[in-house]
């Protein structure tokens, strides 16, 4: 019951107007005071007005105000509709949340609208191509993978992974615990400013995430779930037995060896190991119950959720299974007094296979294992030499190839003998009290968890693959872990109004304190090969037997302040202060200090603004802020001993067990600090068109980097703040939205662009090398100063020698030869320096794997009861390096281009010819040869649904009854060879990628 001004008795109901349900809790204003609450459950309210004569504003968060006239009347029957204002929305913050007309930050924001029809396996995926300046790529397409964020380029050399905050809970080891169906929204704070508030970890920015909760009314029962099942959409094209049989009979002859094969024609096409290695209609399915409900005074949400993935690679031994339970629930107990909880629990269990690597990863040996070689042994003059140990299941013994060696052997002979899963456990909950002590003054306390427990098992059994692929003593692995993190935030916030001066402010501290147990161990010789019988404890070999343990301990203190003012929701402005001190650093640096200060002007509300007919909406925004990095290892700032160290003494020569320093200590470690700019427009065309537009330049000083000292130094190198890196770039977002009629329709897309740079790296060398490839650790990427990261890094060619004469042609300045080992066919490398040789000096820049340009849309359109949807994404400007090819192994099988190598004068311009030996390092040179465009264009999701008649779900008791049928990855174009051009943690090498599938699923959403 609201104040009483006077004896005029109001009365009547407030429903939504898309579906007629009552709504509970919506603010009834006069003159912009408030008279009562609707606290019916059914609706309905009943309140004094001052007079007959006056104008009531009926608000609830995300529907639009509407203003009712009294004249007179006492009775009402109220209308509310879905705001379809995108200023007008709401947004979460950090510790608050914003209309987003007034925000000055960047922040872009996804909500569970958008995410309830689109099946995703993980939660990351939830923002791929639906948020500028955001990049997400799933690692792999293996089952349960982890997606690799980037937000505005890749931040550090060290961890650039976002900040995740879930509920007000910093989350550790990432977010793919989470159900998608149980989140409410997602925000992601770009700039230094948005992501100030979190100081010391928001350094390559934070996503929040908040989580469902009940809503007042009639309780609801929700069923969400799809059925799908899932294939490779691509294979790669290689030489079968027969053209494997002919190149490399033709390898051998320029290498003057002795031919492989007498008539490769006989070869037929011989084992399609691709084949073999895929799964072919892998199944995967969701199944999600949630009851919600509430009153004016109370409310909860209860969920629990079922995920189960098999995957495309080596059927059976790569899989994701998930089951989570949440229970979220808030109570309005006084007035004054607000307390709640939001509470997770997830428990995993895996398979998983060897991906992107040559070391023997199924994919990998697919494409390099000879098709000549079968899958099962049935020459019996083969079979009587082979080992004893050679592996076999109930159709055979698996054949063994004799034509490429190493890590190369039989795929189905290798997964047999691989048993190995991992688990785990995790609790992520928070309780929440808020205490109204005066108008405008709240003061709330929230304690968070996440507690995790983890852990893998393992069992090699004795096998045979070949002779350096062999184990004669059969072994078990068992490890156990603990993570304990806790946090406690205590804020005060003032929220009032004078006039058209509106002013907010928080005070706030935090303290946290993470803590984590590492345990394992193992043991060889099982009196059995069974999996199941698998026990450390059956194991007999008391010398194998080992164990290990390990701790880890961080903890966290911070201080927060922030204010914001608006005049007249016109002229805004922002500050923000965090102090944040933690044990990871120095004695003479644990606090660091992070400011920000953001600024707009909303032009739409000045009285000379003329263009409300055709914009009306318009705002510029700008923000500078500085955030920290302390995503490091703990106590690197110390000096570290190590044991192991022998060394004799005395007249006997008595061996003594020591130590020595390994690391200098350094009390001047700091945080890294990420430092941006931005400048910002906002703008709305016609009540239905939005524009976003951010520039920015994000420059890291300090990266914390191994800092080289001499050897006679005698220990390791310190750990400093030496490096410094930049991003600059801009994002667009736009949307459109056509509502009213039976056909709706809306489009949304953005657009960005980063370039990144190495400023500073802080050694004399100038650079740091990065991955290789092989066993003779061929470095094929490099960081650089002046350069991107992780730059490709090799020779430079300019086509193949056609004939001799090009070949004595190819002189330096004193008409030596460049490449006096070449001959024709072979590659022509690049002189990059001009002194004259080709050596590893001319090793240079040959491609960049992170993209300029991302982009996505989503369209949505409704016809009666039908929807459809179409999700696309896509990025440009990268290079990948193809690395499938063993290229130490020159009898390695190849892909079909090898079919257009050089045989001859004029015969190719880009594939050199075959050999054997490969004296011009064709192939075993780091070279342009191996990169190719990574641009791609996908079509991530194509759904289309069918919401049955309420006339027809009222009869059965439902309430709404959708069903779909989906497309996941059903097009990609892209100019890329390899398996997948959407190629993640791998910093763009392909090894032999496991790719995302193509998958097909029926759903359903029903609601009682």
């Amino acid at each position: 019951m609201g104040q009483v001004y006077a004896q005029v008795a109001v009365t009547g109901k407030v429903s939504q107007e898309n579906d007629g349900s009552p709504m509970i809790g919506v603010t009834v204003t006069v003159n912009g005071t408030s008279i009562g609450a609707l606290t019916d459950p059914n609706g309905n309210f009943s309140i004094q007005a001052p007079s007959e004569n006056v104008t009531l504003t009926f608000s609830f968060i995300g529907f639009d105000k509407l203003e009712v006239p009294l004249n007179g009347q006492t009775t009402l029957k109220i209308f509310l509709k879905e705001t379809e204002k995108t200023m007008e929305e709401v947004v979460i913050v950090g510790y608050g949340t914003q209309k987003k007309s007034v925000v000055t930050g960047a922040i872009s924001s996804v909500k569970s609208k958008d995410l309830e029809d689109m099946p995703v396996m993980r939660v990351e995926q939830s923002l791929q191509g639906r948020t500028s300046g955001v990049r997400v790529t799933l690692s792999s397409g293996q089952p349960g993978a982890g997606a690799v964020v980037r937000i505005r380029g890749t931040g550090t050399i060290n961890n650039s992974d976002p900040l995740y905050v879930v509920d007000g809970v910093p989350i550790g080891g990432g977010i793919d615990y989470l159900n998608q169906n149980d989140i409410e929204s997602m925000e992601v704070l770009k700039d230094a400013a948005s992501a100030a508030i979190y100081g010391a970890r928001a350094a390559n920015g934070v996503v929040l995430i908040t989580t469902k909760s009940g809503k007042a009314g009639k309780m609801k029962i929700n069923y969400n779930g799809y059925y799908g099942v899932q294939n490779p959409w691509r294979k790669l094209a290689v030489l079968d037995a027969r053209e494997y049989g002919i190149l490399m009979n033709e390898a051998a002859a320029a290498a003057g060896q002795n031919l492989l094969f007498s008539n490769p024609d006989t070869l037929g096409a011989g084992t399609d190991w691709q084949e073999q290695v895929f799964y072919q209609n892998a199944p995967i399915t969701n199944h999600d119950v949630s009851i919600s409900g509430g009153t004016d005074r109370s409310n909860f949400l209860a969920s629990v959720s079922y995920f189960k993935q098999d995957g495309i690679v080596a059927q059976g031994k790569s899989n994701y299974e998930r089951f989570t339970v949440r229970l979220n629930n808030g109570n309005q107990v006084k007035p004054w007094l607000k307390f709640g909880n939001n509470f997770g629990y997830t428990h995993v269990v895996s398979q998983g296979v060897a991906e992107n690597s040559e070391w023997g990863s199924p994919l990998g040996i697919a494409l390099n294992i000879d098709p000549v070689t079968p899958v099962y042994e049935t020459n019996p003059i083969k079979l009587a030499g082979y080992n004893p140990l050679a592996v076999r299941d109930e159709n055979g013994v698996f054949a063994i190839t004799q034509y490429v060696t190493s890590e190369i052997v039989n795929p189905l002979a290798k997964l047999a003998v691989t048993h190995a899963n991992g688990w785990s456990d995790k609790v992520v909950g928070n309780g929440f009290a808020e205490i109204r002590i005066l108008d405008g003054l709240t003061f709330r306390s929230n304690i968070g968890v996440d507690l995790a427990f983890w852990g893998s098992n393992s069992f090699t059994p004795t096998y045979y693959l070949n002779a350096s692929n062999q184990v004669i003593n059969n072994s078990v692995f068992r490890g156990m872990n603990r993570g304990l993190t806790w946090i406690w935030e205590n804020t005060l916030s003032y929220n009032k109004s004078f006039g058209k001066h509106n002013l907010s402010a928080l005070l706030g501290t935090s303290a946290q304190k993470s803590t984590g147990v590492v345990f394992g161990g193992g043991k060889q010789d099982l009196p059995s090969n069974d999996p199941s019988q698998a026990y450390i404890f059956a194991a007999t070999n008391i010398e194998s037997e080992y164990v290990y343990d390990g701790v880890w301990n961080n903890t966290l203190r911070s201080y927060i302040g922030r204010i914001n003012y608006n005049y007249d929701e016109r002229f805004l402005l922002s500050a923000v202060l965090r102090r944040d001190g933690s044990s990871r650093f120095g004695s003479n640096n644990k606090f660091g200090t992070f400011p920000s200060i953001s600024a707009g002007w909303v032009l739409s509300r000045e009285n000379f603004y003329n263009l409300s007919n055709v914009m009306d909406f318009l705002k510029i925004r700008a923000s500078w802020g500085q955030n920290g990095n302390e995503n490091i290892g703990d106590f690197l700032y110390e000096s570290t001993v190590s044991g192991g160290n022998n060394y004799t003494f005395g007249i006997n020569d008595q061996l003594v067990n020591g130590v020595k320093p390994t690391r200098i200590s350094n009390p001047d470690l700091r945080w890294e600090t990420s430092e941006q700019t931005n400048i910002g427009i906002d703008a709305v065309f016609l009540q239905k068109i939005t524009l976003t537009i951010d520039l920015y330049d994000k420059r890291t000083k300090g990266m914390l980097m191994t800092i080289p000292v001499p050897d006679y130094v005698g220990n390791g190198s310190p750990v400093g703040n030496a490096g410094d890196m930049q991003n600059r770039g801009f994002e667009i977002e736009a949307g459109y939205r056509k509502a009213g009629g039976e056909f709706t329709y809306s489009l949304s897309s953005n657009f960005s662009f980063v370039q990144n740079k190495v400023l500073l790296l802080g050694n004399d060398d100038g650079y740091l090398s990065g991955q290789t490839f092989g066993p003779q650790g061929l470095v094929i990427t490099r960081t650089q100063e002046g350069l991107p990261i992780g730059y490709f890094f090799g020779f430079k060619t300019d086509g193949l020698f056609q004939n001799t004469n090009d070949v004595l042609q190819y002189t330096n300045s004193d008409g030596e030869l460049l490449q006096p080992e070449a001959k024709p066919g072979d590659m022509r490398f690049v002189d990059v320096n001009g002194d004259g040789i080709i050596n590893e000096d001319d090793r240079t820049m040959i491609g960049d794997p992170t993209p300029n340009y991302t982009y996505g849309f989503t369209f949505n359109a409704a016809y009666k009861g039908f929807d459809f949807v179409v999700f696309g994404q896509g990025v440009f400007g990268n290079q990948i390096y193809k690395a499938t090819r063993r290229y130490d192994l020159p009898r390695a099988n190849m892909t079909a281009d090898a079919l257009g190598r050089w045989t001859g004068e004029g015969t190719s311009t880009d594939y050199p010819r075959l050999t054997l030996n490969d004296t011009n390092r064709n192939f075993s040179r780091s070279s342009d040869f191996y990169v190719e465009s990574g641009a791609f264009f996908r079509i991530k999701t194509l759904q289309l649904g069918y919401t049955l008649p309420a006339t027809v779900t009222r009869v059965a008791g439902i309430e709404r009854a959708r069903f779909y049928i989906s497309a996941a990855n059903l097009l990609t174009l892209t100019q890329y060879s390899g398996f997948d051009p959407e190629i993640g943690a791998s910093f763009g090498v392909d090894r032999g990628i496991y790719p995302q599938a193509r998958s097909y699923s029926v759903g359903a959403n029903i609601t009682l």
